[in-house]
């Protein structure tokens, strides 16, 4: 159970974890405009968190950095102590962080689907629960859960198999919370697709990608956190998901996008 601080600003509080950049860090900056201060997580990029907190400090709000490998369950369980010792308060949590590497059906083991699981479900069932516990002490307030899961689960493929199965897990996971956590949070889900390039995906690959979806356009990262921004807003959503993929969950693709 958590002890109510007082708040240090009358502003909402977000956390959002991994948002030292990429998708993370468009959500935090799209959440900072929308008012709210913001918790930046990471776990294993520090200076780039710092550029990003130093980013949103100019709209108005404020931003702090809190480190915390999500694979240690005791890291976990302490990292939202700290931030609402911080700013006093959470209302919206962001389930960004996640493992993403690569196995399929021939090389899947139980250590890397245990390394998946643990901190692309297993941390964000730690973070809704101390959420919920959280908003218990804090007379009246409600708050969200949003939980970032993947366009291949509508759409699957061999490839990247141990990631697909844990972010298969955490959309069960957001439907079972939706309700467990209810009235005093809403529990949705986001799921992009291919935003930008990789190692495996580089520039000139992008516009075969695009041309693959129905809009032939790739989402961008700011449209998924202005998705975010509204899932976070909307009172009346909680238990689904929205796509945000320009529809590729509806073309069946036999292998992920670096290997088509």
């Amino acid at each position: 159970m958590f002890q109510e601080s007082s708040p240090t600003t009358q502003r909402p509080v977000a956390l959002v974890t991994g948002s030292a950049k990429r998708i993370g860090r468009e959500i935090a900056l799209r959440l900072a405009r929308d008012g709210y201060d913001i918790a930046i997580h990471t776990a294993h990029s520090p200076q780039q968190a710092a550029e990003t907190a130093a980013e949103i400090s100019t709209l108005g709000v404020e931003a702090e950095v809190f480190e915390a490998d999500l694979a240690d369950e005791n890291q976990c369980e302490a990292l939202f102590p700290r931030i609402v010792q911080r700013f006093g308060r959470v209302d919206a949590l962001v389930n960004n962080a996640c493992v993403f590497d690569y196995d399929n059906v021939a090389r899947l083991n139980y250590a890397r689907l245990t390394a998946h699981m643990n901190v692309n479900a297993g941390a964000a069932l730690v973070l809704a629960r101390q959420l919920h516990a959280h908003l218990a002490t804090a007379g009246g307030r409600t708050g969200v859960v949003v939980n970032m899961l993947d366009q291949r689960l509508w759409n699957p493929n061999p490839d990247y198999l141990s990631y697909a199965l844990s972010k298969g897990a955490l959309e069960l996971l957001t439907r079972v919370l939706a309700v467990s956590l209810a009235p005093s949070v809403r529990v949705v889900g986001v799921a992009p697709g291919l935003t930008t390039g990789s190692d495996l995906i580089d520039d000139q690959l992008l516009p075969a990608m695009a041309n693959r979806s129905l809009t032939h356009k790739l989402p961008t990262m700011q449209e998924v956190a202005a998705t975010v921004s509204f899932a976070v807003s909307n009172q009346a959503f909680t238990g689904s998901t929205l796509m945000v993929d320009a529809g590729f969950h509806l073309n069946s693709m036999r292998r992920d996008f670096p290997f088509l």
